[in-house]
């Protein structure tokens, strides 16, 4: 078929959803450049300028049905998209054809339609944000009590819980979720403000009338969904905003990136697992396996936004004075795939989180391996209790340790650490004495409580602001 012959982003055929391609699309974007050309001419109706009730709904009524074949073969002749699309426009309204973009340049309808799409994009970031949050929300509180290895340097440390471990995931999406809100709080359009900025071909449209032209820009804003446009600009809005905005998009990536590698490790050691449906083959060589591709897409992913997010700000940095046009071509691709990426990294930590299985026996069998290392401090001071020497025990639980541990790395064996104490009249301790700290809730702390205190305080405020239908994702491949 022909359309194998030529190059299609795995964006629209295998990672991100349809709802955010469309954002991207071309009937979103051209339909948003007919909606800001309509609130233009209305505006200027308003504020006195000689347009028609009659050619305004001209223009409403062709918002959507976008003649592509005229305006594609216009720009074939003039080279230049946003003349092509007002004369195509023209075309299908010839009554309001004089009154189409008037005053404006194109970045009015370019840099504006940019903007309204950061904005819904980012809806949608949020709306499935939100619903990663909702589904490790019920996986922490239901293991908030399961005590689980904890690791430094990717050593055994200390204990910590399942759901405490997961928190520390969900604390840096809550992160990025604030990072994105802020950002889209203080998201202004760009308005009308001309070819350099200053908004001199307005001027002249209104009689030199200098609050007829600030009013407007908040006609136009207010129409457009927004409370206000960029005080001052050159002749678009600083490309800094599309640096924010991908920086914010990085630490999603970034958040994900983590999540993913831990699990990867976690299943590794068999604790934890990703979904793994029923006819889903692990690997074309071994039958057996139940390899994490989906936290491995996720890191994928993540690696490919982080490197792109660089892009907006070597751009922002390169526009001389009030504007350059070697923005274009890197801002549509690397903006755009941001979104997409970050959708798809979304829609994979949704479907994994959804389901995640976990191995209550092997966490406890992992734990209690280890244990009897960790809870030594604690037998120390029950020895101490019955007349013994701290240092003098300390040193004995030293020598002990590195013993069991040589025997359990060296041959195999079980860790045998308790025998030895229990042998060693130093201690003067009895195996059930001992057993008595081997209660793996001692060692968790606050974890529990952390648990709680965090969904109470940081997630249930946003979900409550956030989380709109429940969304369930299932992969394209």
């Amino acid at each position: 078929m022909e359309e194998r012959k030529g190059y299609i982003s795995p964006f629209s055929t295998r990672y991100a959803s349809e709802e955010m391609q469309y954002v991207f699309s071309n009937d979103f974007k051209f339909q948003t450049w007919r909606k800001l050309w309509v609130s233009l001419a209305k505006s200027e109706k308003k504020l006195g300028l000689d347009i028609t009730d009659e050619q305004i709904a001209e223009l409403e009524a062709h918002v959507n049905d976008i003649n592509y074949d005229i305006a594609e073969e216009r720009e074939r002749i003039v080279r230049h998209d946003v003349m092509s699309h007002v004369y195509a426009y023209g075309q299908q309204c010839p009554k309001a054809a004089g009154i189409i973009h008037l005053g404006a340049t194109s970045c009015y309808v370019g840099d504006n339609t940019d903007v309204i799409i950061l904005r819904e994009a980012s809806k949608i970031i949020l709306k499935k944000a939100a619903q990663v949050l909702s589904n490790l929300k019920a996986f922490v509180l239901k293991y908030k009590d399961l005590p689980c290895l904890a690791y430094t340097h990717l050593q055994p440390a200390q204990l910590t819980t399942v759901g405490k471990r997961a928190t520390l995931w969900m604390n840096e999406l809550v992160m990025d979720v604030e990072n994105l809100v802020y950002q889209m709080d203080n998201l202004k359009l760009l308005g009308q403000k001309g070819t350099t900025g200053t908004q001199a071909s307005f001027m002249d449209l209104f009689g030199g009338d200098e609050a007829k032209v600030k009013e407007l820009e908040k006609l136009i804003a207010n129409d457009m969904g927004f409370e206000a446009c960029v005080p001052v600009s050159g002749q678009t809005y600083s490309r800094k905003v599309d640096s924010y905005f991908l920086s914010v998009l990085s630490g999603f990536a970034q958040s994900a990136y983590k999540f993913s590698n831990d699990l990867r490790i976690l299943q590794s050691f068999e604790e934890i697992e990703e979904p793994f449906e029923k006819s889903q083959i692990g690997s074309s060589a071994m039958p057996y396996k139940r390899n994490p591709m989906r936290s491995e897409r996720i890191s994928s992913l993540a690696r490919y936004v982080i490197v792109d997010s660089i892009n907006p700000g070597l751009t922002a940095g390169t526009q001389w004075f009030e504007r350059t046009l070697d923005d274009s071509a890197n801002k549509r691709v690397s903006v755009a795939e941001a979104f997409l990426a970050v959708d798809a990294i979304l829609n994979i930590y949704i479907n994994i989180s959804s389901n995640l299985v976990v191995y209550e026996n092997v966490i406890r069998r992992r734990v209690m391996e280890k244990l009897p290392f960790m809870a030594t401090e604690n037998i120390m001071m029950e020895a101490v209790k019955r007349g013994g020497n701290r240092q003098e025990l300390h040193e004995a639980i030293r020598v002990h340790s590195q013993a069991a541990a040589y025997e359990v790395k060296m041959n195999g064996k079980p860790n045998d650490l308790i025998d030895r104490l229990v042998a060693d009249p130093m201690f003067n301790l009895k195996k059930e004495d001992i057993e008595k700290e081997l209660d793996p809730a001692k060692y968790t702390g606050r974890a529990s409580s952390q648990v709680v205190e965090f969904i109470t305080e940081f997630v249930d405020p946003l979900l409550k602001k956030y989380q709109g239908e429940e969304i369930t994702a299932t992969l394209k491949v």
